[in-house]
């Protein structure tokens, strides 16, 4: 994610914070500096912010963790001013498994709340809720009031949060995957509603959870066709076969020449028959900058790549086109290149595939 700085590795995994997080740290200072007037009560609240955001990332991490237990990766977690981001390699793919993975994370906040009661009953330090205020009152006790809260908001029934998901894993239990989603998406949607139309009412803050809820339940719901509908059709029926190569001693010039002269953008690199590299247009920009166009293009072309085979399902091979972050899976059997799968041509398949469906032609069919 952009605007995002490491800031450690644990379990394996890569933690990120992103920089809006200071304009939240800042902010909570300033509050307890306007409230109580003093340096150390605004440092307390920022230890207090701290505190919270390594429950957060406990939250992430339990999801991490579970999903690890069913073979799937956690690519990074990134800790934002709205909670926190754990990104997974791929979901679970049977309702159990992802309904275990959606409550590993609200079971983190509710372990930690409990042992936070425990510590102010044996110190005898528990005060009534009452008696507590956003910048007032034991610290331990508001930690454990957020982390019941945090419970309670991650579980309420709507894509992003987790109780979105929990319900798609029930519904799918019973039905197709797909309609589970669709369902639980409409549901997240109509919540939003809900949120928008109390948050002008009363609190604007409900306002931006509702905004958030309803793309959030959007995406997941095309997400999710978008996976349906390229289920069961393999690479070679959307894959391009009319293409320009290029070899590794070719210039820079050259792949210009034919970027200006064709809609291709990246280039498989083929020597002896082998594909060797991607000259991607970013990279053929790069090394024109750095050495000019009669530069080869082996200095420029990404040697670290993948491939896909016209076999394989659609549905796995936009996956890698995602998770490599790139736009172009040369198609390779037995050794040797035979076409190319790159975002444009699978979104015109895609959108192809879709006027079909809706064509009288194949309805009466």
């Amino acid at each position: 994610m952009k605007w995002s700085w490491r800031i450690g590795r644990v379990a394996g995994i890569e933690v990120f914070i992103h920089a809006t997080f200071l304009i939240l740290v800042a902010f909570v200072g300033a509050s307890h500096l306007v409230i109580d007037q003093s340096l150390p009560a605004a440092v307390s609240g920022m230890i207090f912010l701290a505190a919270l955001f390594l429950c957060i990332f406990l939250h992430e991490l339990g999801h991490a963790l579970a999903a690890g237990q069913f073979g799937i990766k956690t690519r990074d977690i990134t800790l934002l001013p709205i909670g926190g981001l754990a990104r997974l390699e791929r979901m679970p793919e049977k309702p159990l498994q992802e309904l275990w993975v959606a409550l590993a994370g609200p079971l983190v906040n509710v372990v930690i709340a409990i042992l936070l009661f425990g510590w102010l009953l044996a110190t005898g330090t528990l005060v009534p809720i009452q008696s507590l205020g956003v910048a007032e009152g034991s610290m331990i006790e508001r930690l454990m009031i957020t982390n019941v809260f945090l419970v309670g908001f991650n579980l309420i029934p709507a894509f992003p949060m987790d109780g979105g998901r929990v319900l798609r894993a029930i519904l799918a239990a019973w039905m197709d995957y797909t309609q589970a989603t669709q369902i639980a998406a409409a549901i997240g949607q109509g919540i939003a509603f809900v949120f928008g139309f109390l948050g002008l009412m009363s609190n604007p803050f409900l306002v931006f959870i509702a905004l958030f809820v309803w793309i959030g339940a959007a995406q997941e719901a095309s997400m999710v066709q978008l996976k349906s509908s390229l289920s069961g059709i393999p690479v070679a029926r959307a894959m391009l076969t009319e293409f320009h190569i290029l070899a590794p001693d070719d210039r820079l010039a050259y792949a210009v020449e034919l970027t200006l002269q064709t809609t291709q953008q990246d280039f498989p690199v083929v020597q002896t028959g082998q594909v060797v590299g991607i000259l991607t247009q970013n990279g053929l920009v790069a090394g024109l900058r750095h050495s000019g166009d009669q530069a080869l293009v082996a200095s420029a072309m990404n040697r670290e790549f993948q491939t896909v085979d016209p076999g394989e399902m659609l549905e796995g091979a936009f996956q890698r086109l995602q998770e490599c972050h790139c736009h172009t899976l040369p198609a390779v059997r037995q050794g040797q290149l035979v076409g190319l799968l790159t975002m444009k041509n699978l979104g015109e398949f895609l959108l192809f595939q879709s006027a079909l469906k809706e064509s009288p032609q194949q309805r009466i069919g």
